[in-house]
């Protein structure tokens, strides 16, 4: 039977559609192809920059104290919980163990971990290479000299005992020196526990801590002690540091600076949500087995300290570093930390990374605008 001319037309015009159709699913199938790229339903980036940080590979993320509240920790845990990790298709795997975080970055096992200090890094710069500091937080030194009340100047330490952990420190040190403090005349003890109120109970007439810690448990505890801090005795210093695998930087830079934008994004969210953000890392450390090591108090603590530091931080904004922050630093060590070399400041940090990362006084995440 023949067709109508109105069929007929009606008939083309399907025809056409399903080719329109079938050649747009067929680009679109190309162009899916081409990136190899699946993106996250929360993407922030482009299907190219979604593959190049999915071809990195696995980044694993070494927590220099287990879930503790600190800046270059703290950060790295709610970026994987806030989802901006994901935003950026970057696999982050987290080891919350604490141990080894250098030795581990520096043999390439994982790339990234967080020190204490400027000093930390330096010491290790001069026993060990593949290293490279990214971003330091603060330009205030996180460490301090407690004690028993009786103490009423560091001098009281001479005929005394002063306990520390890992190593004396060389801010400690310049602390002691400057305080005119005869160090041969103090009974040096290296602690096995970080219970503070062994000073309170005289095993040890003082301690070489973190400001932030063990004198904040004795001070919500209402335990009468004495503190001495670095800024005392003119001592500067400076306030946690993110070390990455040298070799991973230099090869995947674009994808380590990725993972410094969603971490500092999640450290903006810490310092303008303090209460949601210390809930969800107490949660996260009691859903992990550390809930009893990291209770919410103690981080709330520790945080409400830390926070600080990085907004009071001479440096800018969050993370940037220069040669100037740690110059002060470097000089102590030289003259404390009984290394033979230490390597040019230049060759121990990068300080383009981060600051690359901000547009005025604005953290730069894709798709936003800014």
């Amino acid at each position: 039977m023949a067709l109508s001319p109105a069929v007929k037309t009606r008939t083309r015009i399907a025809a056409a559609l399903t080719c329109v159709i079938a050649a747009t699913l067929a680009l679109s199938a190309c162009s899916q192809s081409a990136s190899g790229a699946a993106l996250p339903k929360n993407a922030a980036v482009d299907a190219t920059t979604c593959k190049r940080n999915q071809d990195a590979g696995t980044i694993t993320y070494i927590s220099g104290y287990g879930y503790s509240a600190s800046a270059g920790q703290l950060d790295v845990f709610l970026a994987k919980e806030l989802g901006y990790f994901d935003a950026l298709c970057l696999k982050v795997d987290i080891n919350a163990s604490g141990a080894n975080g250098q030795q581990l970055v520096a043999s390439g096992q994982a790339q990234f971990t967080a020190l204490g200090s400027a000093s930390d890094v330096m010491l290790a710069a001069a026993n060990s290479k593949n290293l490279t500091a990214v971003a330091t937080y603060g330009t205030t030194s996180p460490f301090s000299i407690f004690g028993n009340e009786k103490l009423k100047s560091l001098k009281d330490l001479q005929s005394g005992s002063l306990g520390y952990f890992i190593n004396l420190t060389p801010i400690a040190s310049a602390m002691l020196d400057n305080a005119g403090v005869d160090v041969s005349k103090v009974d040096k003890v290296k602690m096995t526990n970080y219970d503070p109120t062994v000073v309170v109970r005289d095993q040890v007439d003082a301690i070489v801590g973190y400001a932030s810690n063990q004198p904040e448990a004795l001070r919500a505890a209402k335990q009468p002690f004495s503190e001495f801090k670095p800024a005392d005795f003119g001592v500067k210093g400076t306030y946690n540091v993110m070390e990455a695998n040298s070799r991973f930087l230099k090869e995947h830079r674009e994808v380590a600076a990725d993972f410094m934008r969603a971490s500092l994004k999640a450290l903006r969210y810490c310092l303008d949500s303090s209460d949601a953000c210390i809930d969800k890392i107490a949660k996260l450390a009691k859903d992990n087995n550390q809930g009893a090591a990291f209770p919410r108090d103690q981080l709330a603590r520790t945080w409400a300290v830390e926070s600080q530091w990085v907004k009071e931080s001479t440096g800018g904004n969050p993370g940037v570093q220069s040669e100037a922050m740690w110059q002060p630093e470097y000089k102590i060590v030289q003259k404390y930390g009984d290394v033979k070399t230490l390597p040019a400041l230049k060759d121990m940090m990068d300080t383009k990374l981060v600051s690359d990362l901000y547009k005025g006084d604005t953290l730069i995440w894709p798709g936003s605008g800014k």
